[in-house]
């Protein structure tokens, strides 16, 4: 295994930096998404020339996820709640709706990258998320 291919891409790293750099600033971060990509769970319907322009803002958003080899949140496309899942080889880019600044990365980065072993049992999404369940406890006491 050559250099190359034991060194870990710098696009999830650049993505959590520039996501945390806009929402700092008050700005709406969009990830540019490869629609085509394998193991990419968004709402083909809003997918344009193969592509598909997300809104991850925090509070446009729930439940987000930045790993390295995948973004997981939920969000609200046309009043339904959906779960997206964006491996990180599938993202473009990432820049601020207002300003457009930000990053758009080489669509080569990930070419001659092999993960680990756990790494890849990660990347491989389950079909739907899983949640801890709580306990059913009222949090309210009435006081008289």
């Amino acid at each position: 295994m050559s250099e190359t291919t034991s060194i870990t891409p710098t696009r999830p790293y650049m993505v959590r930096a520039l996501y945390q750099w806009i929402e700092d600033n008050a700005l709406t971060p969009y990830l540019m998404v490869d629609a085509t990509a394998d193991n990419v769970q968004i709402p083909t319907e809003h997918v344009q020339d193969g592509r598909i322009v997300l809104n991850i803002a925090s509070r446009a958003t729930g439940n987000m996820s930045m790993e390295n080899d995948y973004i997981h949140f939920s969000a609200r496309f046309g009043g339904v709640s959906q779960e997206i899942w964006v491996p990180l080889q599938a993202v473009l880019g990432i820049y601020a709706k207002e300003n457009s600044q930000g990053m758009f990365f080489d669509p080569n980065e990930y070419d001659n990258y092999e993960p680990e072993e756990e790494a890849s049992a990660v990347a491989n999404k389950p079909k739907a998320a899983t949640r801890p369940k709580r306990d059913n406890k009222a949090g309210l006491k009435v006081l008289k």
